[in-house]
């Protein structure tokens, strides 16, 4: 912009001072993505076309408009088709429209503070409001986008991490000297570790079924983890033959195919293999820590099948499709209650225990654990959510009951409409959303929305 655009308006100072509020939420619009899925879930193509346009549409309806400003009207045109067109999540387009209702309403023209400790210039020329910026604008943080500092943690570890894993992809496979251990010898050790996990994973489908007619059939919460178990035992085929075939790749006895030297160098770089991932739910983990993660779900599988009965508490994250087991919820209830499926929700509470401290099943619902919060943290003492501490990237949640209620006695005063997602990427290529858990908070959900605040699944610490 210049002089002429900044002084293009019979009402100047209405529009000097939203043109400078708008120019702001465009360079949160277009910096935030820095932070990764926690900025935004997936990635748009703001620009400054975005910009200039908005900018005309707020001179033409400040020079059509009387003495009231039509904020709904400019902050729909904003948010909903100039920046909110390039908008595919809900989540995203929830948080544009919370940062227009920031910005955009009467207090603007009342020193407005944009972020903590900078508020929206007087209005002057353009020369003496590019000044302001100049001389006034603080060191930028992720507190100007409404984010935790902790955020800032996340974007420098993210960067690291690139860095690093470039260097590794670009080191000889072979090794250095003569001491060392040939990619193939130590691709054969990962092999016999993996293989000797999970000799005994696979699960008897037949005698799974005949069990579950001879006591009680199928109910919701049994169709659930007999899916599961047929899920796991695809995925556990498909390891134990790819391992096999690989082995005779290895010995001379099969000529080594592509996808056999795929998988090689994926268990060489300490990465999950193509053709398991195909079999797999998501996940961002490196191979140990993949494996690691798969026997405990194989465990809390093996134990299900052992009793048939449902978990005192659950392991969601350990589910293919944790969707399922929150249909099931509401299904045991919806016919338990004789509600009308369809107009039945799920919600949540968060206890103050511990797996270990649950007594038995809840009667309401179900209790699930494993559930970890990225950009704030749950207070057990104020039972409610908070800022995180510093350092302190994570929050492992306590004990919560998902439960389900009929849609007109569903309550959200006072609560934040928590998106939960598989794994950090959350909605994007290896992510997944899951559902909405309401949790209280004493502070206005919009401060949470602009943290990015989220439940996850499963992390990478």
């Amino acid at each position: 912009f210049d002089d002429s655009t900044w002084e293009n308006s019979q009402k100047a100072t209405e529009f000097k001072q939203t043109l400078f509020a708008l120019s702001f939420f465009h360079g949160v619009m277009c910096e935030r993505k820095k932070f990764g899925p926690q900025g935004w879930n997936r990635i748009y193509p703001f620009g400054s076309g975005d910009l200039v346009v908005c900018k005309d549409v707020l001179n033409n309806y400040l020079e059509i408009s009387g003495t009231n400003i039509p904020w709904d009207d400019m902050k729909y045109i904003f948010g909903e088709i100039m920046y909110g067109g390039h908008i595919t999540d809900d989540f995203d387009r929830r948080l544009c429209q919370t940062y227009l209702e920031r910005y955009m309403r009467n207090e603007l023209f009342e020193t407005l503070e944009l972020f903590p400790g900078f508020a929206v210039a007087a209005p002057g020329s353009h020369t003496k409001m590019t000044d302001h910026l100049k001389e006034d604008f603080p060191t930028e943080t992720p507190i100007m986008y409404g984010l935790h500092p902790n955020a800032e943690i996340g974007f420098r570890t993210e960067q690291s991490d690139t860095l690093f894993q470039t260097l590794v992809d670009l080191q000889p496979r072979q090794a250095a000297g003569s001491g060392g251990a040939t990619v193939q010898e130590r691709v054969l050790v990962v092999m016999e570790d993996v293989q000797d996990k999970f000799q005994d994973a696979l699960f008897d489908i037949e005698d799974l079924v005949g069990r579950i007619d001879a006591e009680g059939g199928r109910t919701p919460f049994v169709n659930v983890f007999f899916q599961e178990c047929k899920y796991m035992n695809m995925l556990i085929t498909e390891i134990k033959k790819s391992l096999e075939i690989l082995g005779l790749g290895l010995s001379g006895d099969l000529q080594m195919s592509d996808e056999m030297e795929t998988m090689m160098n994926a268990l060489y770089d300490n990465k999950v293999p193509p053709t398991w991932v195909r079999k797999a739910y998501p996940s961002q983990r490196p191979l140990a820590g993949w494996v690691e993660n798969l026997r405990d779900r194989v465990r809390q599988l093996a134990e299900w099948v052992g009793e048939l009965n449902l978990p005192k508490v659950v392991w969601i994250c350990g589910f293919f499709n944790p969707q399922s087991f929150l249909t099931a919820v509401m299904q045991s209830q919806a016919r338990k209650n004789e509600w009308a499926l369809d107009r039945v929700v799920v919600m949540t509470e968060v206890t103050k225990k511990s797996p270990e401290e649950v007594e038995g099943p809840s009667r309401d619902g179900s209790f699930i654990h494993g559930l970890i919060m990225e950009g704030a943290r749950w207070d057990t003492g104020l039972t409610s959510i908070d800022e995180s501490k510093m350092k302190e990237m994570f929050c492992v949640m306590p004990v919560m009951l998902v439960k389900a209620v009929q849609v007109d006695k569903a309550e959200y005063k006072d609560n934040y409409m928590c998106p939960c997602y598989k794994t950090q990427a959350r909605n994007g290529i290896m992510g997944g959303y899951v559902f909405t858990a309401n949790l209280k908070t004493k502070r206005q959900a919009n401060y949470w929305v602009m943290a990015g605040v989220a439940l996850l699944m499963d992390v990478v610490v």
